[in-house]
């Protein structure tokens, strides 16, 4: 029975989850599958009420998920305490994705800085500039494989000139992340991604180093502001605290935004009649991406852990759950979007859906994937004509062979091979 497999594991599921989680959400919107430990949120209500409430709900486990161990047995009704004095032992700990209360509040306050309007604002002529120059060439040559050519290489140099990465450096951090796998894959080597050799903690000695420059001599980006900046009591950060934060901003958006764009191209090229609307009006290219979102954003599941006993959606969760909130399928819910499974440009109360998350932790990234991959797309529109799907390597639209990540985080696409028509005037 499908209800039996495990969505953590099984590749399978990992590849093509939307089965799985109906067939939880079949069991009701908060539902424990049979042994396992964890609880899936499926409703969507169920899983805003538990992103607002960040009192009963603890974010440490969000990167490592609801399946992993906890390195401690819990006890009692409030494992508050107990979550504090063995949260080193949870993977990811230090990193602003799993930190609560004041730790969380002081980082966070720290990226609002960052990522104003203003400065993604001023971001978005280079990333005009830089898209322009990928699609340009893609469309003269008639075809693009557009994960590994564009859409990866895209967001990486995009949020490394946001920083202030150095050009010289942007290389390496794409070589860097072209060889690493993503978040949650079943393919990662233990013995390659750890220690040393872990991709964070490669970038990380990089910016420390950027840290440290910047600290004596100040420029105009980001890791200058963060190099002197301070929390909201006025105390300083740590080098520690500055690295970790920069290294995550830098690295942590990266796969989801480069598979949203191929997962938003899927869309475009597939849905009858929906790249010539797009290309008429690209002012319908926003919401468009936020109904890809809604239907089939790039991440697949987050996770709390519970630190006092309470409820969600009137079941009874006891202090230590892990809940696992299956991000695919939350925006899906019957219960509260018409149709849930139909793409419908311009659905109304689009930007409600929570495949950013909600609350305390709604993705700081959000503001700037929404700019780079509507701009991209743009520039798509502006340099072809019409944009299909290599038939070979993926077949017909009736029959399509996609290879998806197996990976329990990131939902997209591993290649996606286009054929583009030139427009005339390019």
């Amino acid at each position: 029975m499908l209800i039996e497999k495990d969505f953590f594991t099984d590749p399978e599921i990992l590849v093509d989850p939307y089965a799985y989680f109906e067939e939880v959400r079949r069991h009701g919107p908060v539902f424990q599958p049979p042994g396992k430990d964890y609880v899936i949120v499926t409703g969507f209500n169920e899983a805003l009420d538990v992103f607002l409430n960040a009192k009963d709900f603890s974010s440490s486990i969000a990167l490592q998920g609801a399946a992993a161990p906890l390195p401690f047995e819990p006890e009692g009704s409030d494992i508050s305490e107990q979550l504090e004095r063995n949260r080193t032992g949870i993977l990811g700990h230090d990193l602003l994705v799993n930190l609560d209360d004041k730790a969380h509040v002081n980082l966070r306050s720290l990226v609002n800085r960052l990522f104003t309007p203003s400065r993604l604002k001023a971001n978005e002529k280079f990333i005009e500039s830089y898209s322009d120059e990928l699609v340009r060439a893609a469309a003269a040559k008639g075809k693009c494989e557009l994960i590994g050519d564009i859409a990866t290489p895209f967001v990486t140099v995009v949020i490394a000139d946001l920083l202030g990465v150095p050009v010289e450096d942007r290389q390496f951090f794409m070589d860097v992340i072209a060889a690493a796998p993503v978040p949650g894959s079943l393919d990662a080597d233990e013995n390659d991604y750890s220690g040393e050799n872990h991709p964070m903690v490669v970038m990380g000695n990089y910016f420390a180093k950027y840290i440290r420059e910047r600290q004596l001599n100040p420029r105009n980006d980001i890791l200058s502001e963060l190099a002197h900046a301070s929390y909201p009591d006025g105390t300083t950060p740590n080098l520690e605290d500055l690295v970790n934060l920069s290294t995550f901003m830098f690295g942590a958006g990266q796969d989801t935004s480069a598979k949203l764009i191929g997962n938003a191209m899927r869309f475009i090229v597939d849905e009858p009649g929906l790249q010539d609307r797009l290309r008429q009006d690209p002012s319908l290219i926003a919401p468009m991406l936020e109904e890809v979102l809604r239907l089939e954003g790039s991440s697949k599941i987050t996770a709390r852990l519970a630190v006092r006993d309470t409820t969600i959606g009137g079941v009874s969760i006891a202090a230590g759950t892990k809940v696992a909130i299956a991000l695919a399928v939350i925006s899906r819910d019957p219960a509260r979007w018409d149709e849930p499974n139909k793409f419908t440009l311009g659905r109304p109360r689009i930007k409600e859906h929570l495949s950013f998350g909600r609350g305390a932790h709604t993705c700081a990234g959000a503001p700037l994937a929404r700019v780079e991959v509507r701009v991209l797309l743009e520039k798509f529109f502006e340099y072809t004509s019409k944009i299909d799907l290599d038939p070979l390597r993926h077949g017909e639209p009736a029959a399509r062979r996609l290879t998806f990540e197996p990976s329990f985080i990131v939902r997209g696409l591993a290649e996606l091979q286009l054929v583009l028509e030139p427009a005339s005037a390019s």
